[in-house]
């Protein structure tokens, strides 16, 4: 369980992921929860927004409950918002954990699971994330720019856009003759397949809080 500060407050995390695509991420998760790298953690439920999402398939597989609720389905955006709320609220997730979510939350489901929402993205925030940086587009921009190094960043969810407290990131070298595809596989393989579970762990194990808008971690005094 999560307090509002994002502080686990005992018992096993239930988590409720939120998929487009592929759904590596969701692998990588379910995957350390095998292997428990992830610990004292349980998906109850794959929400994705797209019906032809990978992602739907790979949690049928591992017999996780799972739905699609598009907005294409409803006449307009608000009427998308409440059926995705409703069905947020009926799964009952003390984490929801965005793998790969191209969608923008509703504020009011913002605001009624405070620091208890996080997200992966494919940069070392604050650098090229916002307001249409996601996917390769992230990456173009980055090979475009020239950095050096980029990488992922795992963090929680406020009402911006990548704004929210960040709880843990990782580099990523960038290589000659990169393309955006190489080095968005290079990402995830060697920081988003790595901190996304990390992440969960420790908020499963009441290692994460967030003090004055900042993650630190409770038993190090830190977050790295």
């Amino acid at each position: 369980m999560l307090k509002e500060d994002g502080a686990a407050t005992g018992g096993r995390l239930k988590i409720l992921v939120c998929v487009s695509g592929g759904g590596t991420n969701l692998q990588a998760i379910i995957d350390g929860i095998k292997s428990n790298a992830i610990t004292n953690t349980e998906i109850i439920s794959v929400i994705s927004n797209n019906k032809k999402a990978y992602a739907l398939v790979r949690a049928a597989e591992e017999g996780i409950p799972a739905l699609c609720i598009s907005p294409k389905d409803y006449e307009d955006r608000e009427a998308f918002n409440r059926a995705f709320l409703k069905a947020v609220q009926a799964a009952g997730p003390d984490l929801i954990v965005l793998a790969g979510f191209l969608v923008v939350l509703p504020e009011e489901m913002i605001a009624g699971y405070r620091n208890r929402i996080i997200n992966i993205h494919p940069s070392l925030i604050p650098s090229f994330c916002g307001k249409g940086f996601y996917g390769l587009k992230v990456h173009e921009k980055a090979l475009e720019r020239g950095v050096k190094v980029t990488g992922a960043t795992v963090h929680f969810v406020d009402e911006g856009t990548d704004t929210g407290p960040i709880i843990l990131q990782k580099a990523v070298a960038v290589e000659a003759g990169d393309t955006p595809e190489t080095l968005q596989k290079r990402v995830m393989e060697q920081a988003e397949w790595v901190i996304l579970p990390k992440a969960i762990d420790m908020i499963a194990n009441g290692r994460i809080a967030v003090e004055e808008g900042r993650c630190i971690e409770t038993d190090k005094g830190g977050c790295s």
